[in-house]
């Protein structure tokens, strides 16, 4: 049972940077799974009034609060213009609509769960993260970084021309994901991302040049074992350590067909 002895509204991202140092006070996010936890909260760190709940675009980003909820990402149409539908699939088979109108992006951001579909499509995306103390650094080295009481601002993705493809497998639908999937070409050049294996997703690339002559069945069947290769995943309820490594493969090159498609 989760117990919280204060709770405090923010008022300044300062205050809720300042309360957020003390080790036994907690940020609340959206609450999923704060709640879910057996702990003792001293100060429960309400960040509703910090004007992060928004998307912001400018002329070359797109500015996503840490307080945006899952179910505005599956809605905003500018920002899956420009990931070709991947963020609205990666959210969508999210328990319902009612949890994902509640769960924050900050939340699944900042916990870099082993389980995540939004860690995983935004690591695809070469995404950037707002740190009040850090600063801004990409998601990627920040997937990498252990954690520690700094607070998330924003997601940061650049427009640029990009071709993204979203995957994942499930026992069953609105399930935690088995593994998930994505894969951005941008400039030429492309990123995988491995997810829910079950440990945090991580990026891999075209070391070999495997697609330096366009994607066709072979080439993606040849990236597909390359990634299976090269994937650490692990064993938990929902799979075996094998039939993950099986999956990376299989989901990578179903992407690259669909994003030949593109």
């Amino acid at each position: 049972m989760l117990t919280i002895s204060q709770y405090v509204r923010a008022e300044s991202i300062q205050q809720a940077y300042e309360l957020n140092q003390k080790r036994s006070n907690a940020v609340l996010g959206g609450m999923h799974w704060l709640k879910l936890q057996k702990r003792n909260v001293g100060t429960a760190i309400d960040l509703s009034d910090l004007g992060l709940d928004t998307i912001e675009e400018t002329e070359d980003s797109f500015l996503i609060g840490a307080m945006v909820t899952l179910r505005q990402l599956e809605l905003q149409r500018e920002l899956n213009d420009i990931s070709n539908n991947a963020l609205s699939e990666s959210v969508r088979q999210i328990v319902g609509v009612q949890f994902r109108n509640m769960a924050t992006v900050g939340g699944s951001i900042f916990g870099r769960y082993g389980f995540s579909d939004v860690l995983t499509v935004f690591l695809a995306l070469d995404a950037q993260v707002e740190l009040y103390n850090r600063g801004v650094i990409s998601l990627e080295e920040f997937s990498k970084l252990p954690y520690d009481r700094d607070l998330l601002l924003n997601l940061i993705v650049k427009k640029v021309n990009r071709k993204t493809v979203y995957l994942s497998q499930r026992n069953t639908k609105t399930d935690f994901p088995v593994l998930t999937c994505a894969v951005c070409k941008t400039d030429g050049k492309y990123r995988f991302v491995i997810g829910a294996r079950p440990k945090r997703a991580v990026c891999f690339y075209d070391e070999l040049g495997i697609l330096e002559n366009g994607i066709t069945e072979a080439s993606a069947a040849e990236l597909g074992n390359y990634i299976s290769s090269q994937v650490e995943t692990g064993s938990n309820m929902r799979g075996s350590e094998e039939y993950r490594r099986i999956l990376a493969g299989v989901l990578t090159k179903r992407a690259l067909l669909q994003m030949k498609e593109m």
